[in-house]
């Protein structure tokens, strides 16, 4: 199953609308899955199957606040959207309350004597890429605070570069749970291939905005860049580290 459609070349999307529809999708996925019924058996492994997926659809559905978070951040920051700003907080609410849900879902199933070696592996490793989308959505949050900052400033020439490195964060999220919903080793791990990318814009954006010779008055202007990119690179790791969890459960190697 694919929550989200990932397109091999590299997906950086500037329409909005482009980007809701992976959203809607994602959602619509996730209900497809909830409307599925599968034979009722009474054997226990079977019905700790079907909570170890009902824990990784919680997964994906936190995964789509995460996206729709990071989309809102992109939108205030670029778009200079102050209402956008202000969702994202009302957003990460939600966001922590499904983080601490699925720490106790894995828990309680981890301590079930009868979980075997692969749901074992899946809820572990679950509780730690939970851990990653938290962060990546208090990313999220810090991005919108920094565009109320930016607002009273001027557009700065770097912002391009600053909206594609955005994008190409937001793909590796996007990347990430597809491979988590498919459990596809090999997607998973070739997130950290374009992790490479957002490093390169990091370093040479932070070497743009740091080495001006003309900055006159105030330079907290840079100074929020520099965060922004930051933050960027920081959202980049943490999908980085989801892909290499699924890889983990797929494999057991790390």
């Amino acid at each position: 199953m694919v929550v989200i459609l990932i397109e091999h070349c590299w997906p950086v999307w500037t329409d909005e609308a482009q980007w809701r529809s992976q959203i809607t999708h994602a959602v619509g996925r996730v209900k497809f899955l909830d409307a599925y019924e599968e034979p009722k058996l009474e054997n226990s492994a079977v019905n700790l199957d079907r909570q170890v997926r009902r824990v990784q659809r919680d997964v994906l559905r936190m995964g789509a606040l995460v996206e729709h978070s990071f989309l809102l951040a992109r939108r205030a920051l670029f778009d200079r959207d102050l209402d956008a700003a202000k969702q994202i907080a009302v957003q990460d609410k939600q966001i922590d309350q499904f983080y601490r849900q699925i720490e106790v879902d894995c828990v309680n199933l981890i301590a079930m004597q009868s979980s075997v070696a692969h749901n074992l592996r899946l809820l572990s490793a679950i509780m730690q890429l939970v851990r990653d989308l938290e962060r990546i959505g208090d990313y999220a949050k810090d991005l919108g605070e920094v565009a109320v900052k930016l607002f009273p400033y001027p557009v700065h020439p770097c912002m391009g570069r600053i909206r594609v490195m955005s994008d190409r964060c937001r793909a590796m999220l996007a990347m990430s749970l597809a491979a988590l919903s498919d459990l596809d080793a090999e997607s998973g791990l070739d997130v950290k291939v374009r992790d490479d990318d957002v490093d390169t814009d990091y370093e040479e954006v932070y070497t743009l905005l740091t080495r001006q010779s003309n900055v006159q008055g105030a330079i907290e202007q840079i100074v929020l860049m520099v965060l922004a990119i930051r933050y960027l690179e920081r959202m980049a790791d943490h999908a980085t580290n989801i892909g290499k969890r699924v890889a983990y459960v797929v494999t057991g190697q790390r």
